[in-house]
């Protein structure tokens, strides 16, 4: 059975007959456990999977119908799942089973999709390699024609998800992104990711690391696919105070919309921290949004260049106040014969997190602490509204949309991210961070291969706050341009063989 398809393509396959759910399910179940070099996913649900396939095949039977219906997707290791196993790939929550559904899971349940399995992921989501897992390296099915013996990394935090969508052993996948762990990963991938609006998609039941910039959203194939799964996950939630209480649209019906005339904007002051590489795959980009029919406009955000620096000081503050909660008391990992409480506490977290956990905790509980809170937390909070300023008044207010790389440069190997110090591992966050700390949409899309390793590189569109529908429209016509499928082939080496 070719089970490389689209969720289109699944579906019409499943309501035509051609195969039932549940022969596709296992299909894919079984190419799992013939793949699990990979390391995609940390717990797969085979049973759970076979009988939600059962329940697809029946509604299908019945003629109920549904974008997802019968639809097997992969789920990042930090969505809650009712009596799954949940860990966000943390030996502090090694042995945590949650009794509740997080929203997000829970629409996509919903709508009638099967569960394979929680994917990989960086620690408590942070990370930019899938490498600081408790459950060891992902790696992506791809090899660089420079270093042919070396394994890609999948990127992060959402890497399982992008590497187990790419190699087929789902059709689609969840990630989150907090500073680009959703675009990150499909950029390296080549691969299809969007980070909604924040607040657009519920963040109850998913393990938290930076609350205000947390957000849910999609990893797959192709944009109608992107716009599928984010309809489904999207809505507003009364158990998220910071949900947004707006009408979510179909997405799909912004697709194949022309794009002539839209105002695509150029940030030309960010281009000069890219190599020949970056540069060429902006070229190309530009040339196709110019064929299309957009207008290309050259913007100042200076400001821009501030995001990187407000965000991990942001970010580890508000995960040094979220992961206080994981003590060894309530529940998740213990430590064995501790002295007293305080010791609990000491050996519990010493012995549960890794050592990039241990960092931003350290880093996040100064930053909060007395005396440098307002130097340091309550000056970055301003710099964002600044930012955020600036992207109004210099970008959207003359431009429909904004275009920069995803990343610097294409995916490292995992031996070279070993190398790599955290300030280099986070600077790799360099193009993201900004949609995240303004709170704003923002796409990724893959144009074309890096000259040497020939691997995936990508940009991204950045829209104002709810403009999903646009970044959709404009996403659908720069797609039809790059032959997502032959670009994946032209690197993946068979993981069949």
């Amino acid at each position: 059975m070719s089970i490389g398809k689209t969720i289109s393509e699944v579906r019409k396959s499943l309501k035509s007959g051609e195969y039932t759910c549940k022969e596709l399910t296992r299909s894919y179940l079984d190419k799992i456990e013939k793949h699990k070099n990979l390391n995609a996913y940390v717990t797969v649900t085979a049973d759970k999977a076979m009988e939600q396939a059962e329940i697809a095949d029946q509604k299908i039977r019945s003629g109920e119908d549904g974008d997802l219906l019968g639809v097997p997707l992969g789920i990042k290791d930090l969505y809650c799942t009712k009596d799954i196993r949940t860990t966000s790939c943390s030996k502090i929550l090694s042995n945590f089973v949650p009794k509740y559904e997080s929203t997000v899971t829970q629409n996509l349940l919903d709508a009638g999709s099967v569960f394979l399995g929680k994917t990989n992921m960086d620690e408590l989501a942070m990370g930019s390699s899938t490498t600081t897992s408790y459950f060891g390296n992902c790696y992506l099915p791809y090899r660089a024609s420079d270093n042919p013996d070396d394994e890609i990394c999948p990127g992060g935090s959402s890497g399982g998800s992008a590497a187990a969508t790419v190699a087929d052993l789902c059709v689609a996948s969840t990630g989150s992104d907090t500073g680009g762990s959703i675009r990150q990963p499909a950029a390296f991938a080549g691969l299809v990711g969007i980070k909604p609006t924040y607040g657009l998609c519920s963040r109850y039941g998913m393990i938290a690391f930076a609350s205000s910039l947390d957000q849910a959203g999609p990893i797959t194939k192709n944009v109608e696919d992107c716009a599928i799964m984010l309809r489904a996950m999207a809505g507003y939630d009364p158990k998220d105070s910071t949900s947004l209480n707006v009408d979510i649209p179909d997405y799909t019906k912004s697709l194949n919309k022309s794009v002539k005339g839209l105002k695509i904007g150029i940030p030309e002051n960010l281009l000069s921290m890219l190599d020949d590489d970056g540069l060429n795959i902006i070229d190309t980009a530009k040339k196709i949004l110019v064929d299309i029919g957009c207008e290309l406009v050259s913007i100042d955000i200076s400001s821009m260049e501030y995001s990187l620096p407000a965000y991990y000081i942001i970010a580890p503050a508000e995960a040094s106040s979220n992961l206080a909660r994981l003590d060894g008391v309530r529940y998740g990992y213990r430590s064995d014969n501790p002295r007293g409480i305080e010791d609990l506490y000491v050996k519990t977290r010493t012995e549960g997190f890794g050592d990039e956990v241990q960092r931003r905790i350290l880093a996040g509980t100064y930053i909060l602490s007395s005396g440098h809170y307002d130097a340091y937390y309550t000056r970055a909070l301003k710099i964002r509204q600044l930012i955020k300023n600036d992207f109004i008044n210099n970008g959207f207010s003359k431009v429909d949309a904004i275009m920069t790389p995803t990343t610097i440069g294409p995916a490292f190997s995992i031996k070279n991210s070993k190398n790599m110090t955290p300030i280099q591992m986070y600077l790799s966050d360099v193009f993201t961070v900004t949609a995240n700390v303004i709170g704003v949409p923002a796409i990724s899309l893959p144009v074309g291969l890096s000259r040497n390793s020939l691997l995936p590189m990508s940009v991204q569109f950045i829209g104002n706050r709810l403009s999903e529908e646009l970044l959709f429209q404009i996403s659908s016509a720069f797609e039809k341009e790059v032959c997502f499928d032959s670009l994946r082939m032209n690197i993946r080496r068979s993981i069949d063989a």
